[in-house]
């Protein structure tokens, strides 16, 4: 895939995580609902799972994010499709797969191992 299909890919995803974002973050209809955890579930607990879930999403959709805007630094650098971590060239099926992919699949592994 040519650089220019590459940007505007990861400059569409960009956008479609910029969305997402912005509403999930926007400002609840009553901000200043009460919420209670008590036990029974009620309307402040389920808000209150509620904003824990979507605070969640937002970190996932943030961490997307930050992944695309790497993709595109590594196109304006010219190290798009080489491992950030060993420098290998990263398997083209892997970048047709996830075009922001800043890592190989063995050192993409081994962070998620650590996670774990």
């Amino acid at each position: 895939m040519a650089d220019a299909d590459v940007r505007a890919l990861l400059e569409a995803r960009r956008e479609e995580l910029t969305r997402e974002l912005e509403g999930l973050v926007a400002v609840p209809r009553d901000p200043m609902t009460a919420i209670s955890f008590g036990k029974r579930i009620g309307d402040g607990t389920t808000e209150a799972v509620e904003r824990l879930n979507r605070t969640g999403v937002a970190q996932s959709i943030s961490t997307s994010m930050e992944e695309v805007e790497r993709a595109l630094e590594k196109l304006d650098e010219g190290t798009y499709g080489v491992c950030d971590d060993c420098g290998e060239p990263v398997a083209p099926e892997r970048m047709e797969a996830i075009p922001w992919a800043a890592l190989c699949v063995r050192d993409a592994s081994k962070k998620s191992s650590a996670r774990a």
